[in-house]
């Protein structure tokens, strides 16, 4: 194992339950392969549980049904989700192939059952069954990111976007696409508090 490697936080046993054992494999192959396949910095070693793992996790309660991941990457959060909720369907989206490919290794080498990988842009998807939730994390501002998720959406469904600090002031400035694709009761949710060391923050929003 690489010496930089985070040790696995306390919390981890509180965010995945009885998934612990899954959570904890895939993180040591992301922290095997991740920088040498791309997917992340070498930078993100030492932060690896707190950072990516743990603020991804955090978020698996909010989730229901049939639920999209746009730019799944390196996996986070897509399966980092699908991971803590076992009773939830994901579709990973990701155009690059080397990312699917990484996608897909990791869901037969944990043995997922609740995870289909499609290699497309979200624009491109096929929207003949639309998804209960879409998420997303570190993939573009919110006004470029709702044209991109809220059509992948069922009229009732939501969007449930993983964003940093600015979530308020992206909303603010999506103001316009909000009103387009008419989303209701967009929030922004503060998750992980008195648990993780740093929260994460979701934006959260109904598509009519």
């Amino acid at each position: 194992m690489t010496p930089e490697y985070e040790a696995e936080p306390a919390q981890a046993a509180l965010v995945f339950g009885d998934q612990l054992a899954v959570a904890r494999q895939f993180t040591a192959n992301l922290a095997q392969y991740g920088e040498e396949l791309g997917l992340i910095g070498p930078l993100e070693l030492p932060r690896l549980w707190s950072r990516h793992i743990l603020n991804c996790g955090i978020v698996a309660p909010l989730l229901n049904g049939r639920v999209g991941d746009v730019g799944s990457g390196a996996g986070l959060p897509g399966l980092v989700l699908a991971i803590a909720r076992p009773d939830v369907e994901f579709v990973l989206i990701e155009p690059m192939e080397r990312r699917t490919a990484w996608l897909n290794d990791q869901v037969a080498a944990l043995d997922l059952k609740n995870v289909t990988v499609v290699r497309d842009r979200a624009e491109d998807v096929r929207r003949d069954v639309l998804l209960d939730q879409v998420t997303a994390r570190a993939v573009s501002a919110l006004k470029k990111l709702i044209p991109m998720t809220a059509p992948l959406v069922r009229p009732g469904g939501e969007l449930v976007l993983m964003k940093g600090a600015g979530a308020a002031a992206e909303i603010e400035a999506a103001a316009k696409q909000i009103r387009a694709f008419k989303l209701h009761n967009v929030e922004v949710l503060t998750l992980g508090e008195g648990i993780l060391d740093e929260v994460t923050r979701v934006v959260r929003a109904t598509v009519e």
